[in-house]
């Protein structure tokens, strides 16, 4: 039975040691990687690349409101004058009514 149990010891013991062993290379490699991850890492992060924004489509100003009367009488002008047909006449004097 002395020898069956110093077998049992012997054993625990080299169980012992090679767990010990096994722990310490894998922190001290864990370690290496580490350091190596760290030193390829730039210091800050870079800046991120932002695109441009696209350009803004404004519509264009609408036309200064002028006096309603000048500008019947100028469309009045026009229709005299037959640059306007009738149903152009109707449409812009509708326009500037409101209606």
């Amino acid at each position: 039975m002395p020898g069956l149990l110093r077998g049992v010891a012997r054993t625990a013991v080299i169980a012992g040691t090679a767990t010990s062993v096994s722990n310490r290379v894998s922190r001290r490699q864990a370690n290496r990687w580490a350091q190596e991850e760290a030193a390829q890492q730039p210091a800050y992060p870079p800046e991120p690349a932002y695109a441009a924004p696209p350009p803004q489509a404004y519509a264009a100003p609408p036309p200064p409101v002028g006096d309603p009367v000048e500008q019947l009488t100028q469309l009045a002008e026009l229709h005299k004058n037959g640059i306007l047909t009738d149903a152009e006449f109707s449409a812009q004097k509708a326009r500037i009514l409101g209606g």
